[in-house]
């Protein structure tokens, strides 16, 4: 099960980093029509429909799954200045205090974000933009990386308990 998770987070990790990537390319895109127009009016559009609009998809959808590969590899930002003066037996407790805590926020607003995501579903929403992008895949990818949040928290806190030993290091701690 453990390798079945890591690989997910991993494929979730690498999918957040494909939309960065298309990010990159659709606003070079942009640039580059806009400075055709300029120098060749009238040859090629100036501008891509709702490129903001599905930049910004893009990059919600990005944030939200990448956030549990970074939870499992250790990238989130840690207070070691802190937890490096705390003893061994505290540090455990701050984690699982924090790892639970985590979990129940996370756990809230996943549920609020399925409720969103059905709500958009029923109703019909679309972005605004000159493309009608309907509002529940965006939505969805949020959900779906918040849900896997939650997943890899909950994760951490049972390989907390299991253990006895700290989960959330950072690869470059001294």
């Amino acid at each position: 099960m453990r390798r079945i998770l890591n690989a997910t987070y991993k494929a979730a990790g690498m999918l957040s980093a494909f939309l960065i990537l298309a990010i990159c390319l659709l606003i070079s895109a942009q640039i580059v029509l806009n400075g055709m127009g300029r120098l060749m009016p009238g040859v090629l559009p100036s501008t891509i429909p709702s490129y903001a609009d599905f930049a910004g998809f893009m990059l919600a959808g990005a944030t939200f799954l990448a956030m549990a590969y970074t939870l499992r590899s250790g990238g989130h930002i840690r207070v070691n200045l802190v937890v490096q003066r705390l003893s061994p037996r505290v540090v455990l407790i701050a984690e699982f205090l924090a790892l639970t805590v985590a979990s129940v926020f996370v756990g809230y607003a996943l549920y609020f974000s399925g409720a969103l995501v059905l709500e958009s579903l029923y109703y019909g929403d679309v972005s605004n933009g000159i493309i009608p992008v309907p509002l529940w895949l965006p939505q969805s990818a949020m959900t779906f990386g918040m849900g896997l949040l939650l997943i890899a928290l909950l994760h951490s806190l049972v390989d907390l308990i299991t253990t006895g030993t700290s989960v959330l290091n950072t690869p470059d701690e001294v």
